[in-house]
Protein backbone atom coordinates (compact mmCIF):
# COMPACT_ATOMS: atom_id res chain seq x y z
CA UNK A 1 0.00 0.00 0.00
CA UNK A 2 0.84 3.44 -0.71
CA UNK A 3 2.19 5.45 1.82
CA UNK A 4 -0.48 7.59 3.73
CA UNK A 5 -0.41 11.16 4.26
CA UNK A 6 -3.07 12.28 6.36
CA UNK A 7 -4.45 16.24 6.37
CA UNK A 8 -6.65 17.24 9.12
CA UNK A 9 -8.61 20.64 8.53
CA UNK A 10 -8.58 22.09 11.95
CA UNK A 11 -8.53 25.92 10.82
CA UNK A 12 -12.23 26.56 11.79
CA UNK A 13 -13.94 29.52 14.20
CA UNK A 14 -16.25 27.86 15.00
CA UNK A 15 -18.53 31.22 15.97
CA UNK A 16 -22.12 29.01 16.58
CA UNK A 17 -19.79 27.30 19.70
CA UNK A 18 -19.89 31.13 21.16
CA UNK A 19 -16.17 30.32 22.72
CA UNK A 20 -12.96 31.89 22.79
CA UNK A 21 -11.62 28.47 22.28
CA UNK A 22 -10.66 26.84 18.98
CA UNK A 23 -13.71 24.86 18.19
CA UNK A 24 -11.03 21.89 17.28
CA UNK A 25 -10.03 21.64 21.02
CA UNK A 26 -13.74 21.55 22.38
CA UNK A 27 -13.77 17.73 24.17
CA UNK A 28 -15.78 14.95 23.73
CA UNK A 29 -15.02 12.71 26.16
CA UNK A 30 -12.46 14.89 27.83
CA UNK A 31 -10.19 14.51 24.71
CA UNK A 32 -9.96 17.67 21.85
CA UNK A 33 -12.14 16.99 19.30
CA UNK A 34 -9.07 17.34 16.78
CA UNK A 35 -6.95 14.62 19.33
CA UNK A 36 -9.95 12.14 18.66
CA UNK A 37 -9.00 12.67 15.11
CA UNK A 38 -5.20 12.25 15.25
CA UNK A 39 -5.42 9.59 17.47
CA UNK A 40 -7.47 8.14 14.67
CA UNK A 41 -4.87 9.04 12.32
CA UNK A 42 -2.28 6.92 14.19
CA UNK A 43 -4.30 3.83 13.83
CA UNK A 44 -3.83 4.02 10.30
CA UNK A 45 -0.27 3.92 10.20
CA UNK A 46 0.75 6.96 8.21
CA UNK A 47 3.59 8.24 7.22
CA UNK A 48 2.59 11.82 7.99
CA UNK A 49 -0.01 13.40 10.14
CA UNK A 50 -0.33 17.66 9.04
CA UNK A 51 -2.83 19.53 10.77
CA UNK A 52 -3.61 23.45 9.11
CA UNK A 53 -4.76 25.63 11.91
CA UNK A 54 -5.78 29.17 11.79
CA UNK A 55 -8.04 30.43 14.15
CA UNK A 56 -7.39 31.28 18.10
CA UNK A 57 -3.50 31.26 16.61
CA UNK A 58 -0.99 29.17 17.38
CA UNK A 59 -2.99 27.90 20.23
CA UNK A 60 -4.09 24.56 18.84
CA UNK A 61 -0.89 23.19 18.17
CA UNK A 62 0.52 24.13 21.58
CA UNK A 63 -2.55 22.90 23.17
CA UNK A 64 -2.22 19.48 21.55
CA UNK A 65 1.52 19.26 21.98
CA UNK A 66 2.39 16.49 19.82
CA UNK A 67 6.16 16.56 18.26
CA UNK A 68 4.73 13.70 15.44
CA UNK A 69 2.37 16.01 14.19
CA UNK A 70 3.50 18.79 11.37
CA UNK A 71 1.36 22.10 11.80
CA UNK A 72 0.97 24.64 9.31
CA UNK A 73 -1.26 27.61 9.33
CA UNK A 74 -3.90 29.12 7.02
CA UNK A 75 -3.26 32.75 7.63
CA UNK A 76 -6.47 33.52 6.12
CA UNK A 77 -9.99 31.42 5.64
CA UNK A 78 -10.43 30.97 2.47
CA UNK A 79 -12.15 27.45 1.69
CA UNK A 80 -11.61 23.93 2.62
CA UNK A 81 -9.19 23.73 -0.62
CA UNK A 82 -7.31 26.73 -0.22
CA UNK A 83 -6.57 25.12 3.83
CA UNK A 84 -5.48 21.24 1.90
CA UNK A 85 -2.92 23.17 -0.27
CA UNK A 86 -1.75 24.90 2.74
CA UNK A 87 -0.44 21.45 3.74
CA UNK A 88 0.64 20.28 0.34
CA UNK A 89 4.25 21.10 0.34
CA UNK A 90 4.80 18.60 3.25
CA UNK A 91 3.06 15.72 0.99
CA UNK A 92 4.84 13.40 -1.17
CA UNK A 93 3.88 13.51 -4.67
CA UNK A 94 3.54 9.20 -4.72
CA UNK A 95 1.37 9.42 -1.77
CA UNK A 96 -2.40 8.76 -0.77
CA UNK A 97 -3.72 12.09 0.97
CA UNK A 98 -6.10 11.42 3.29
CA UNK A 99 -8.06 14.80 4.17
CA UNK A 100 -10.22 14.28 7.48
CA UNK A 101 -11.60 17.43 9.49
CA UNK A 102 -10.62 18.56 12.86
CA UNK A 103 -14.04 18.78 14.03
CA UNK A 104 -15.57 15.00 13.35
CA UNK A 105 -13.87 13.36 16.14
CA UNK A 106 -15.90 10.16 15.48
CA UNK A 107 -15.04 8.48 12.10
CA UNK A 108 -13.92 4.80 12.14
CA UNK A 109 -10.86 3.67 11.22
CA UNK A 110 -12.07 0.29 9.50
CA UNK A 111 -14.08 3.16 7.33
CA UNK A 112 -11.09 5.28 6.72
CA UNK A 113 -9.26 2.11 5.59
CA UNK A 114 -11.80 0.66 3.11
CA UNK A 115 -11.82 4.88 1.34
CA UNK A 116 -7.59 4.48 1.28
CA UNK A 117 -7.50 1.17 -0.03
CA UNK A 118 -9.95 2.68 -2.80
CA UNK A 119 -7.54 5.50 -3.45
CA UNK A 120 -4.79 3.38 -4.63
CA UNK A 121 -6.49 3.27 -7.88
CA UNK A 122 -9.63 5.59 -7.57
CA UNK A 123 -10.81 8.78 -6.13
CA UNK A 124 -12.27 7.85 -3.23
CA UNK A 125 -14.67 9.77 -1.26
CA UNK A 126 -17.04 9.21 1.63
CA UNK A 127 -20.45 10.29 1.41
CA UNK A 128 -23.78 9.38 3.48
CA UNK A 129 -27.64 9.19 2.85
CA UNK A 130 -29.58 11.83 5.14
CA UNK A 131 -33.16 12.29 6.18
CA UNK A 132 -32.34 16.52 5.97
CA UNK A 133 -29.26 17.43 3.55
CA UNK A 134 -30.05 21.48 4.27
CA UNK A 135 -26.60 22.98 4.29
CA UNK A 136 -24.69 19.90 2.81
CA UNK A 137 -22.82 19.44 -0.46
CA UNK A 138 -25.13 16.92 -2.76
CA UNK A 139 -23.56 14.12 -4.70
CA UNK A 140 -24.27 14.23 -8.25
CA UNK A 141 -24.36 11.20 -10.13
CA UNK A 142 -25.00 10.43 -13.79
CA UNK A 143 -27.82 7.92 -15.31
CA UNK A 144 -25.37 4.82 -14.60
CA UNK A 145 -24.90 6.12 -11.39
CA UNK A 146 -21.26 7.50 -11.30
CA UNK A 147 -20.57 10.28 -9.58
CA UNK A 148 -19.85 13.43 -11.67
CA UNK A 149 -19.51 16.05 -9.06
CA UNK A 150 -20.43 18.30 -5.81
CA UNK A 151 -22.40 21.06 -5.76
CA UNK A 152 -22.97 23.10 -2.59
CA UNK A 153 -26.21 23.20 -0.94
CA UNK A 154 -26.16 27.38 -1.62
CA UNK A 155 -25.35 26.52 -5.27
CA UNK A 156 -27.24 24.02 -5.91
CA UNK A 157 -30.98 24.38 -7.78
CA UNK A 158 -34.02 22.84 -6.80
CA UNK A 159 -33.88 19.38 -8.17
CA UNK A 160 -30.36 19.23 -7.09
CA UNK A 161 -31.80 19.80 -3.34
CA UNK A 162 -33.90 16.85 -3.22
CA UNK A 163 -30.80 14.74 -3.46
CA UNK A 164 -30.16 12.93 -0.14
CA UNK A 165 -26.77 11.64 -0.68
CA UNK A 166 -24.28 14.23 0.74
CA UNK A 167 -20.43 14.80 0.55
CA UNK A 168 -18.83 14.47 3.89
CA UNK A 169 -15.77 16.26 2.90
CA UNK A 170 -13.26 13.43 3.93
CA UNK A 171 -11.72 12.07 0.68
CA UNK A 172 -8.70 10.18 -0.36
CA UNK A 173 -6.75 10.65 -3.48
CA UNK A 174 -3.14 10.22 -5.20
CA UNK A 175 -1.20 13.42 -3.67
CA UNK A 176 0.95 14.37 -6.87
CA UNK A 177 -3.01 14.53 -8.98
CA UNK A 178 -4.34 16.77 -5.82
CA UNK A 179 -1.77 18.87 -6.09
CA UNK A 180 -2.63 19.63 -9.66
CA UNK A 181 -6.69 20.18 -9.17
CA UNK A 182 -5.87 22.69 -6.26
CA UNK A 183 -3.88 24.82 -8.55
CA UNK A 184 -6.77 25.14 -10.86
CA UNK A 185 -9.29 26.15 -7.92
CA UNK A 186 -10.66 29.57 -8.12
CA UNK A 187 -13.49 31.39 -5.93
CA UNK A 188 -16.31 32.19 -8.12
CA UNK A 189 -18.99 31.19 -5.98
CA UNK A 190 -21.79 32.21 -3.96
CA UNK A 191 -19.14 32.06 -0.61
CA UNK A 192 -16.56 33.58 -2.71
CA UNK A 193 -13.76 30.49 -1.49
CA UNK A 194 -12.09 28.00 -2.55
CA UNK A 195 -14.43 24.71 -2.65
CA UNK A 196 -12.45 21.54 -2.11
CA UNK A 197 -15.25 19.64 -3.78
CA UNK A 198 -14.37 21.32 -6.94
CA UNK A 199 -11.64 18.74 -7.46
CA UNK A 200 -14.30 16.08 -8.22
CA UNK A 201 -15.62 17.33 -11.70
CA UNK A 202 -11.83 18.04 -12.02
CA UNK A 203 -11.08 14.35 -11.31
CA UNK A 204 -13.92 13.05 -13.66
CA UNK A 205 -13.10 15.14 -16.51
CA UNK A 206 -9.76 13.86 -16.96
CA UNK A 207 -10.99 10.48 -16.60
CA UNK A 208 -10.85 9.04 -13.16
CA UNK A 209 -13.51 6.79 -11.02
CA UNK A 210 -14.97 8.35 -8.42
CA UNK A 211 -16.00 5.69 -5.82
CA UNK A 212 -17.51 6.17 -2.49
CA UNK A 213 -17.90 4.34 0.79
CA UNK A 214 -21.08 4.78 3.48
CA UNK A 215 -20.09 4.65 7.35
CA UNK A 216 -21.92 2.67 9.26
CA UNK A 217 -23.70 5.29 10.90
CA UNK A 218 -24.46 8.56 10.37
CA UNK A 219 -22.77 10.20 13.30
CA UNK A 220 -18.98 8.77 12.40
CA UNK A 221 -19.51 12.01 10.02
CA UNK A 222 -21.11 14.53 12.07
CA UNK A 223 -19.30 17.52 12.56
CA UNK A 224 -19.64 19.63 15.75
CA UNK A 225 -20.49 23.53 15.15
CA UNK A 226 -22.52 24.18 18.27
CA UNK A 227 -23.31 23.19 21.99
CA UNK A 228 -26.12 20.99 21.22
CA UNK A 229 -23.58 19.23 18.45
CA UNK A 230 -21.36 18.55 20.87
CA UNK A 231 -23.48 17.37 23.44
CA UNK A 232 -24.89 15.16 20.86
CA UNK A 233 -22.31 13.83 19.94
CA UNK A 234 -21.01 13.12 23.14
CA UNK A 235 -23.87 10.84 24.29
CA UNK A 236 -23.68 8.71 20.75
CA UNK A 237 -20.14 8.43 21.84
CA UNK A 238 -20.58 7.07 25.57
CA UNK A 239 -23.53 5.07 24.60
CA UNK A 240 -21.72 3.04 22.06
CA UNK A 241 -18.91 2.80 24.82
CA UNK A 242 -21.58 0.90 27.20
CA UNK A 243 -23.02 -1.08 24.43
CA UNK A 244 -19.40 -2.35 23.70
CA UNK A 245 -19.12 -3.06 27.24
CA UNK A 246 -22.19 -5.01 27.97
CA UNK A 247 -21.83 -7.09 24.61
CA UNK A 248 -18.42 -7.82 26.75
CA UNK A 249 -20.88 -8.99 29.85
CA UNK A 250 -20.36 -6.18 31.51
CA UNK A 251 -23.83 -4.85 33.57
CA UNK A 252 -24.17 -1.09 32.70
CA UNK A 253 -26.96 -0.18 35.43
CA UNK A 254 -28.20 2.59 32.86
CA UNK A 255 -25.97 2.86 29.90
CA UNK A 256 -26.78 6.59 29.44
CA UNK A 257 -25.33 7.24 32.55
CA UNK A 258 -21.53 6.32 32.13
CA UNK A 259 -18.73 8.00 30.68
CA UNK A 260 -15.75 6.50 29.34
CA UNK A 261 -12.79 9.20 28.82
CA UNK A 262 -9.88 6.40 27.77
CA UNK A 263 -9.34 3.09 27.74
CA UNK A 264 -10.82 0.31 29.94
CA UNK A 265 -10.36 -3.36 30.06
CA UNK A 266 -12.58 -5.40 32.09
CA UNK A 267 -13.36 -9.16 33.39
CA UNK A 268 -16.36 -10.87 33.56
CA UNK A 269 -19.82 -10.14 35.56
CA UNK A 270 -18.35 -6.60 36.26
CA UNK A 271 -20.88 -4.28 37.36
CA UNK A 272 -21.01 -0.49 36.60
CA UNK A 273 -23.64 1.52 38.16
CA UNK A 274 -25.39 4.84 37.56
CA UNK A 275 -22.71 7.96 36.80
CA UNK A 276 -19.63 6.15 36.85
CA UNK A 277 -16.47 8.10 35.37
CA UNK A 278 -13.98 5.86 33.71
CA UNK A 279 -10.86 8.35 32.80
CA UNK A 280 -7.68 7.19 31.00
CA UNK A 281 -6.29 3.29 31.21
CA UNK A 282 -8.62 1.53 33.79
CA UNK A 283 -8.02 -2.19 34.12
CA UNK A 284 -11.34 -3.94 36.13
CA UNK A 285 -11.16 -7.46 37.31
CA UNK A 286 -13.55 -10.23 37.47
CA UNK A 287 -17.05 -9.61 39.94
CA UNK A 288 -16.53 -6.04 40.31
CA UNK A 289 -19.06 -3.77 41.33
CA UNK A 290 -18.39 -0.50 40.98
CA UNK A 291 -20.80 1.66 42.49
CA UNK A 292 -22.83 4.83 41.48
CA UNK A 293 -21.24 8.68 41.25
CA UNK A 294 -17.71 6.90 41.60
CA UNK A 295 -14.59 8.47 39.84
CA UNK A 296 -11.94 5.87 38.65
CA UNK A 297 -8.76 7.58 36.92
CA UNK A 298 -5.87 5.50 35.62
CA UNK A 299 -6.44 2.59 37.91
CA UNK A 300 -6.69 -1.26 38.39
CA UNK A 301 -9.23 -2.66 40.25
CA UNK A 302 -8.23 -6.69 40.96
CA UNK A 303 -11.19 -9.39 40.95
CA UNK A 304 -13.82 -9.37 43.46
CA UNK A 305 -13.64 -5.39 44.54
CA UNK A 306 -16.59 -4.05 46.01
CA UNK A 307 -16.55 -0.02 45.46
CA UNK A 308 -19.23 1.62 47.61
CA UNK A 309 -20.94 4.99 46.10
CA UNK A 310 -19.46 8.06 45.64
CA UNK A 311 -15.63 7.16 45.36
CA UNK A 312 -12.46 9.27 43.89
CA UNK A 313 -9.72 6.90 42.74
CA UNK A 314 -6.59 8.05 40.75
CA UNK A 315 -3.56 6.69 39.53
CA UNK A 316 -3.79 3.34 42.26
CA UNK A 317 -3.95 0.03 42.75
CA UNK A 318 -6.66 -1.75 44.72
CA UNK A 319 -6.30 -5.22 45.34
CA UNK A 320 -8.41 -8.36 45.01
CA UNK A 321 -11.55 -8.31 47.72
CA UNK A 322 -10.85 -5.49 49.34
CA UNK A 323 -14.09 -3.16 49.92
CA UNK A 324 -13.64 0.64 49.45
CA UNK A 325 -16.53 3.63 50.44
CA UNK A 326 -18.70 4.80 50.49
CA UNK A 327 -16.84 8.22 50.30
CA UNK A 328 -13.32 7.70 49.95
CA UNK A 329 -10.61 9.54 48.25
CA UNK A 330 -8.04 6.81 46.96
CA UNK A 331 -4.92 9.34 45.86
CA UNK A 332 -1.83 8.93 43.46
CA UNK A 333 0.27 6.19 44.49
CA UNK A 334 -1.62 4.10 46.73
CA UNK A 335 -1.21 0.76 46.55
CA UNK A 336 -4.06 -1.46 48.69
CA UNK A 337 -3.70 -5.44 48.53
CA UNK A 338 -6.21 -8.06 48.71
CA UNK A 339 -8.99 -7.74 51.61
CA UNK A 340 -8.29 -4.77 52.53
CA UNK A 341 -10.99 -2.50 53.75
CA UNK A 342 -10.87 1.47 53.46
CA UNK A 343 -14.63 3.00 54.36
CA UNK A 344 -16.53 6.35 54.73
CA UNK A 345 -14.56 9.73 54.34
CA UNK A 346 -11.34 7.99 54.26
CA UNK A 347 -8.61 9.34 52.58
CA UNK A 348 -4.98 8.11 51.16
CA UNK A 349 -2.02 8.79 49.51
CA UNK A 350 1.05 7.71 48.01
CA UNK A 351 0.76 4.75 50.63
CA UNK A 352 1.18 0.76 50.70
CA UNK A 353 -1.49 -0.93 52.52
CA UNK A 354 -0.45 -4.71 53.13
CA UNK A 355 -3.28 -8.19 53.11
CA UNK A 356 -6.12 -7.74 55.17
CA UNK A 357 -5.90 -3.98 57.22
CA UNK A 358 -9.04 -2.03 57.52
CA UNK A 359 -9.14 2.12 57.47
CA UNK A 360 -13.20 2.20 58.15
CA UNK A 361 -13.69 6.09 59.78
CA UNK A 362 -12.69 9.13 58.93
CA UNK A 363 -8.87 8.67 58.73
CA UNK A 364 -6.25 10.89 56.52
CA UNK A 365 -3.44 8.28 55.83
CA UNK A 366 -0.06 9.91 53.71
CA UNK A 367 2.92 8.69 52.69
CA UNK A 368 2.96 5.31 54.85
CA UNK A 369 4.11 1.78 54.28
CA UNK A 370 0.84 -0.25 56.25
CA UNK A 371 1.90 -4.09 57.40
CA UNK A 372 -0.97 -6.66 57.36
CA UNK A 373 -3.57 -6.80 59.27
CA UNK A 374 -3.42 -2.97 61.06
CA UNK A 375 -6.94 -1.96 62.42
CA UNK A 376 -6.79 2.11 61.79
CA UNK A 377 -9.48 4.01 64.52
CA UNK A 378 -11.16 6.75 63.85
CA UNK A 379 -9.75 9.85 63.08
CA UNK A 380 -6.54 9.34 62.75
CA UNK A 381 -4.10 11.12 60.53
CA UNK A 382 -0.77 10.85 59.45
CA UNK A 383 1.17 14.01 59.81
CA UNK A 384 3.48 13.87 56.96
CA UNK A 385 4.31 17.35 55.92
CA UNK A 386 5.92 19.72 58.18
CA UNK A 387 5.30 22.49 55.95
CA UNK A 388 8.51 22.29 54.07
CA UNK A 389 9.07 18.42 53.56
CA UNK A 390 7.24 15.09 53.27
CA UNK A 391 8.04 12.16 55.46
CA UNK A 392 6.60 8.66 55.86
CA UNK A 393 5.35 6.61 58.74
CA UNK A 394 5.45 2.92 59.30
CA UNK A 395 3.15 0.97 60.43
CA UNK A 396 3.92 -3.10 61.50
CA UNK A 397 1.71 -5.81 61.17
CA UNK A 398 -1.10 -6.08 63.41
CA UNK A 399 -0.88 -2.60 65.39
CA UNK A 400 -3.76 -1.13 66.73
CA UNK A 401 -4.19 2.46 66.24
CA UNK A 402 -7.01 3.92 68.68
CA UNK A 403 -9.45 6.52 67.47
CA UNK A 404 -8.41 10.73 67.00
CA UNK A 405 -4.22 9.01 66.85
CA UNK A 406 -2.14 11.49 65.44
CA UNK A 407 1.54 9.92 63.94
CA UNK A 408 3.98 12.58 63.31
CA UNK A 409 6.15 10.97 60.88
CA UNK A 410 8.87 10.41 60.36
CA UNK A 411 7.53 7.13 62.66
CA UNK A 412 7.63 3.81 62.96
CA UNK A 413 4.74 1.56 65.04
CA UNK A 414 6.24 -1.60 66.17
CA UNK A 415 4.74 -5.17 65.04
CA UNK A 416 1.75 -5.94 66.62
CA UNK A 417 1.89 -2.88 68.87
CA UNK A 418 -1.44 -1.06 70.27
CA UNK A 419 -1.76 2.93 70.79
CA UNK A 420 -4.22 4.45 72.86
CA UNK A 421 -6.83 6.44 71.48
CA UNK A 422 -6.43 10.39 71.53
CA UNK A 423 -2.39 9.98 71.54
CA UNK A 424 -0.25 12.04 69.34
CA UNK A 425 2.87 9.88 68.78
CA UNK A 426 6.09 11.69 67.98
CA UNK A 427 8.72 8.85 68.68
CA UNK A 428 9.10 5.34 67.34
CA UNK A 429 7.06 2.75 69.23
CA UNK A 430 7.65 -0.38 70.39
CA UNK A 431 6.11 -4.13 69.18
CA UNK A 432 3.61 -5.45 71.39
CA UNK A 433 2.89 -2.80 73.85
CA UNK A 434 0.66 -0.05 74.42
CA UNK A 435 1.66 3.29 74.15
CA UNK A 436 -0.13 6.59 74.40
CA UNK A 437 0.13 9.98 75.21
CA UNK A 438 -2.73 11.52 77.70
CA UNK A 439 -1.90 13.97 80.57
CA UNK A 440 -4.64 13.92 83.48
CA UNK A 441 -7.85 13.89 83.20
CA UNK A 442 -9.18 16.92 85.52
CA UNK A 443 -12.60 18.58 85.92
CA UNK A 444 -12.86 22.39 86.64
CA UNK A 445 -15.25 23.12 88.74
CA UNK A 446 -17.47 25.85 88.54
CA UNK A 447 -16.16 26.52 84.83
CA UNK A 448 -18.98 28.23 82.62
CA UNK A 449 -19.65 28.02 78.66
CA UNK A 450 -18.63 31.34 77.14
CA UNK A 451 -21.90 33.07 75.95
CA UNK A 452 -22.62 35.45 72.67
CA UNK A 453 -21.93 39.17 73.22
CA UNK A 454 -25.57 41.13 73.49
CA UNK A 455 -25.42 43.36 70.04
Amino acid sequence: MSDVSVIILAAGQGSRMKSALPKVLHPIAGKALVQHVIDTSYQLDANKIIGVYGHGGDIVPKTINDENVIWVEQAEQLGTGHAVDQAMPEVDDNAIALVLYGDVPLTKTETLLELIALAENDFALLTVHLDDPTGYGRIVRNEKGIVERIVEHKDSNDEEKLISEINTGILAVNAGKLRQWLKQLDNSNAQGEYYLTDVIAMAVKEGMTVKTVNPESEEEVLGVNSRTQLAELEGFYQLSNAQKLMEQGVTVIDPTRLDIRGNVTVGKDVTLDINVILEGEVTIGDNVTIGANCVIKNTTIESGVVMQPMCCVELAHIGADSKVGPFARIRPGTKLSSETHVGNFVEIKNSNVAKGSKINHLSYVGDTDMGENVNIGAGTITCNYDGANKYRTVIGDNAFIGSDTQLIAPVTIGHGATIGAGSTITKDTPEYELTLTRSKQTSIKGWQRPTKNKK
